[in-house]
């Protein structure tokens, strides 16, 4: 399963269309009106939101929509990091031709889908990309199971004749393409600007003290949300030093069990053996003595084979 990836990009160089012009201005841009906003580095100070420019790719010059303005570099000579780099506005015959794009990766689309029904084939299509200057397109789809496309690649080459890639992806790219609006109310984080999906696990919603109600901590795609990576750094690193939950503490002649750890204001929930709860502050928790369980007795020692009684005697077998 292989990975959408973003076009590579050369060095930053001289604009076309301001040569004389040293100073960088970094803009963020889409290259589909639902595809992932970058970051871009040109130096033509005046492009406005709706803009079309030329970005440089590996294959070739391709058109993206300016969305605004990005930060630059926080201190003078420090060097921003950037996604691609702007080669110039683009002409009016190619703002034609890009609005007629999306027409034709319709058209492209549509024909794929009807070649899978007629092969039989279990993928889902999930878009179709075509570059700019027409030298490839790549499908791509989702599927369970290996498929062997090898029928539908050849057929779509014969109707396009160009270059076909077909590209199999996971359902949380696949979200990352269809784009959406999480349960925070703002554009899916994987659609608008993530890079690079982490791993999420459980535990970093239990770090975070989060109901663990899968339909509360999972996403659009059904998977554990991206977004609980953010802060668990954070809470693992406020955690150190406080006494973790199930641990007895004595303080004021009284044993207290801890129950639950609030690392945002330093306080600690803790419950007497009368059910009783308090509410401990960093100094009060920090005072607190820790208290070891009492291990509990064993009733008797096993016997190891090889001794004198019953069970550590062998048997020989009898030869002859």
């Amino acid at each position: 399963m292989t990975e959408p990836q973003q076009p590579s990009v050369p060095p930053v160089g001289r604009d076309e269309d301001n040569q004389g012009e040293s100073k960088l201005y970094y803009y963020r841009v889409r290259f589909r009106p639902q595809g992932q906003e970058l970051t871009v580095a040109s130096r033509v100070a005046d492009l406005e939101h709706g803009d079309l420019v030329m970005i440089r790719t590996d294959h070739g010059p391709e058109p993206a929509v300016v969305a605004g303005r990005a930060a630059a570099a926080t201190e003078p000579g420090m060097e921003r990091g950037v996604s691609s780099v702007v080669k110039r506005r683009a002409t009016r015959e190619e703002e034609e031709k890009y609005a007629r794009l999306p027409i034709l990766e319709k058209e492209a689309y549509d024909i794929c889908q009807e070649q899978i029904r007629d092969l039989g084939l279990s993928m889902h299509l999930v878009r179709v990309e075509r570059f700019f200057n027409g030298s490839k397109i790549i499908f791509y789809f989702t599927a369970e199971n290996r498929v062997d496309f090898r029928e539908l690649v050849k057929r779509l080459v014969q109707e396009f004749r160009t270059r076909v890639e077909m590209r199999q992806i996971g359902v949380r790219h696949e979200t990352q393409m269809t784009g959406g609006i999480g349960a925070c109310g703002r554009e899916l984080c994987c659609s608008s600007f993530l890079k690079k999906f982490e791993s999420v696990s459980i535990k970093m919603a239990k770090a975070q003290d989060l109901p663990l109600n899968p339909a509360k901590i999972s996403g659009v795609c059904n998977r554990l949300l991206c977004c609980l990576t953010y802060e668990y750094d954070n809470y693992r690193t406020m955690k150190q030093g406080m006494p973790r939950v199930g641990r007895l503490v004595r303080l004021d002649d009284t044993v207290y069990r801890v129950i639950r750890l609030i690392p945002l204001s330093g306080e600690v929930l803790v419950v007497s053996p009368e059910g009783e709860e308090r509410l401990l502050v960093e100094d009060e928790w920090r005072a607190a003595e820790p208290v070891q369980r009492k291990q509990p007795r064993q009733q008797g020692k096993r016997r190891q084979g090889g001794g004198k009684g019953k069970k550590g005697r062998t048997k020989k077998k009898k030869q002859g």
